[in-house]
């Protein structure tokens, strides 16, 4: 039987401080996968004798069930608590790098990665935790939220370098075996830290309520005025942006999508691309880390940001500047300066995704987070999957990298043009409740 809910005294609490160091450090444990798979995509290409495509596949099935399975564990989280999701996801990471270090074929190592490392493994660490921390706190929701999905760029950072030093020294294999065991028995461990249920009973039911300016100008601090907005009572809604939440829901999984094809490129291939470049692996698997430690950075800041802007201001905020960073890969290939776009590019995109969790959470009902906020970060995902795969695509069909650059970039563009959408909905619901006020 899963636990009762927690009390409400428990928002904002320690105990709700502790279970988000925990959420980190399984997130990081959890999606460990996503960037080693990177760091390898040369070697394997090389051992399997197939070209850059086949040799993205692995990544993209990955991303692809990764996607699929945040919307299943979402699910299930909601309904028998995170802990049975985590326990369940503990034995598939161990399983899919143990099969995946064994594997015979590509297929086989792709399978790996899909079914087991994406599907159960990493899915379950993913969106679940991001809709469980969201449900633990009001007052610094945003930045809980960015904490929470910063294990995914902390396993970004830590990993790459981790594993590029293993494949030298002892061979990919026996890395991927060594990381199974290490990541399964450690997310199992954690998963028991989990088991209380969080205190839906105590959450606001849908979107927050729309302060009139007359009472905003009362604040003592007006740019708090959208986190306090977000404490505040409200009735259910059936609309979300002026739409229906079917509309709006599935505008924001387009931009999911759009924003993470775009994001893939550098992420999947800088390691392939340093090397093309005659600077080697290890010099790409260094810009990885380099870029998703300051994606680390990004996403703190991100959630100090959501908590004063709001999430559809930071997600447009982050998607504009991603596209700048995508602009400057085109004129500059030379060492010094892709470090130095690769941290840029890390600073710009690293709070995109969380953005879409703190949305959902501003604009749906709460009792439907995890399955909702899933079903974003399953567009995503699939976004991060056909990302990887495209770029692959497009270098064996051009043999070059900057075809693939502008591909992301135009991708980027859709996702400005809905965030900017979504936000000019917006202000017109805010103007016209301020008038109605008025009147």
């Amino acid at each position: 039987m899963p636990s009762t809910p927690a009390s409400a005294d428990l928002i904002d609490s320690h105990y709700a401080a502790w279970r988000l160091l925990t959420t980190l450090v399984l997130v990081t444990l959890g999606n460990s996968s996503m960037y080693v798979v990177s760091v390898v995509l040369p070697t394997v290409q090389t051992e399997f004798g197939v070209n850059r495509a086949d040799a993205s596949l692995p990544y993209t099935l990955m991303m692809v069930c990764l996607g699929i399975g945040g919307l299943w564990t979402g699910k299930w989280a909601d309904r028998y608590g995170i802990t049975r999701v985590l326990q369940l996801g503990a034995v598939a990471v161990c399983s899919g790098f143990v099969l995946a270090g064994l594997s015979g074929s590509i297929w086989t190592f792709g399978l790996a990665h899909g079914l087991l490392l994406g599907l159960l493994g990493g899915a379950s660490t993913f969106a679940p935790l991001m809709a469980d921390t969201s449900l633990w706190w009001n007052k610094r929701r945003g930045m809980a939220v960015a904490i929470c999905a910063s294990g995914n760029y902390v396993a970004g950072t830590f990993w790459p370098p981790l594993a590029q030093w293993g494949i030298e020294t002892i061979g990919w294999r026996h890395t991927y075996i060594g990381m199974g065991v290490f990541c399964g028995l450690g997310m199992a461990l954690l998963s028991l830290r989990m088991r209380q249920r969080p205190p839906l009973a105590a959450q606001p039911s849908a979107a927050p309520a729309v302060i009139p300016q007359a009472d905003a100008s009362h604040a003592s601090h007006h740019a708090r005025a959208s986190s306090v907005a977000a404490q505040l009572p409200v009735h259910a809604s059936a609309q979300a942006f002026g739409l229906s939440l079917w509309q709006a829901q599935l505008l924001l999984c387009v931009a999911g999508f759009a924003c993470c094809v775009a994001m893939s490129m550098p992420q999947v291939h800088i390691v392939a691309y340093c090397t093309d470049l005659g600077f080697g692996a290890a010099r790409g698997a260094e810009m990885l880390s380099l870029m998703l430690g300051c994606g680390i950075v990004s996403r703190l800041a991100s959630g100090w940001i959501c908590d004063h802007i709001g999430g559809i201001r930071t997600l447009l905020l982050g998607s504009t500047l991603q596209g700048l960073a995508l602009l400057l890969f085109l004129p500059f290939d030379g060492l010094v300066p892709l470090y130095v776009i690769s941290a840029m590019f890390g600073l710009f995109q690293g709070g995109i995704v969380p953005s879409y969790a703190i949305i959902v959470r501003e604009y749906f009902p709460p009792q439907e987070a995890g399955a909702r906020v899933g079903s974003v970060i399953m567009a995503t995902l699939l976004g991060m999957a056909a990302g990887g795969w495209m770029s692959g695509k497009v270098f064996d069909l051009t043999g070059s990298y900057n075809a693939a650059f502008i591909n992301g970039i135009g991708w980027n563009l859709l996702n400005v043009a809905i965030a900017s959408w979504l936000f000019w909905r917006v202000t017109q619901t805010k103007r016209q409740a301020a008038l109605a006020n008025s009147a």
